[in-house]
């Protein structure tokens, strides 16, 4: 960004190209929508459901062959410790009741379930139906009081739209990627993208700030200066959830969602900060001769 030329000449591009990213995945969303009711695959934290633990080690794959020809949503994973990566123990969701899932399981496994061997916990559609109301309900309200304060800190209006469109790309991006896996978000990730809200701000106020409230230098120069506080912050953070995400496969699954989504938000945050907001940003400090 230090060469003028060079960035006066693509910003515009640079800028058009997360607009076009964002588009598909609003339409990807509505699409989503009208096929599915709902904007996400709720897993059974939030859907409700019956949730079974078998104590000890099976065999995955065989289990999970014979478990859907009765009971098509059933998902199941393994549980190991962390030390020695040995399997200590088997999760098994499904919609259906336990009364449902239990003889299934029996019959899969000729073993008669009992305490000693498992536990069993349910949910009615309903009690999911409101948690996940209430997390939505708070996902919104956050986003509302940031844009409150981001308005109140900028005290004008293209500065703050930029901020906050581009923390609303930074949602909407990877909820439209995970619907597009196929990947059930359970409440822990709801809480993840709440966390998305707060990392995709901070660069954005750093880049905003540095152009509009400071005046050494050029546009182009403190834009650039931004960029590398910017990108060493979301580069660190990435290298704390990537490794998190692959290399460690003992931790629970709803841990491992959290990684995903903090790590696509990230990625997303560094197309929409760099790319869009950095753009409108650099068009409003010309218009108002900031240079």
């Amino acid at each position: 960004m230090e060469n003028k030329n060079w960035y006066d000449k693509y910003y515009k591009i640079m800028f058009i190209i997360p607009i076009i990213i964002f588009l598909i995945s609003i339409i990807y969303l509505f699409s989503f929508h009208a096929r599915t009711g709902d904007l996400i695959y709720r897993d059974t934290s939030l859907s409700g459901g019956t949730i079974i633990t078998l104590q000890g080690s099976y065999d995955i794959a065989s289990l999970e062959s014979s478990l859907k020809q009765s009971i098509p949503d059933v998902s199941i994973r393994g549980i190991s410790e962390l030390t020695s990566g040995r399997e200590i123990a088997v999760i098994i969701e499904s919609s259906v009741s336990p009364e449902q899932l239990k003889p299934a399981i029996e019959s899969a496994l000729n073993t008669k379930l009992t305490d000693e061997n498992s536990s069993t916990e349910f949910s009615g559609p309903s009690l999911g139906d409101n948690f996940y109301r209430q997390l939505i309900t708070s996902l919104i309200i956050s986003f509302i009081l940031m844009s409150l304060v981001i308005f109140v800190m900028f005290r004008s209006f293209i500065p703050s739209i930029a901020i906050i469109f581009a923390a609303f790309a930074d949602i909407v991006m990877p909820l439209a990627l995970l619907d597009y896996m196929g990947i059930k978000i359970s409440a822990a990730g709801i809480a993840a993208f709440l966390m998305l809200i707060g990392y995709s701000v901070d660069t954005d106020i750093l880049l905003t700030t540095r152009v509009i409230k400071k005046r050494e230098g050029t546009v182009n120069q403190r834009i650039y200066g931004a960029f590398k506080t910017g990108i060493f912050m979301t580069i660190t953070a990435l290298l704390a959830v990537l490794p998190a995400f692959f290399l460690v496969t003992t931790i629970p699954d709803s841990f491992r969602q959290i990684f995903l989504i903090l790590a696509l938000g990230l990625f997303a945050d560094i197309l929409n900060t760099w790319f869009t907001n950095a753009g409108i940003i650099k068009w409003y400090a010309g218009k108002k001769g900031l240079n």
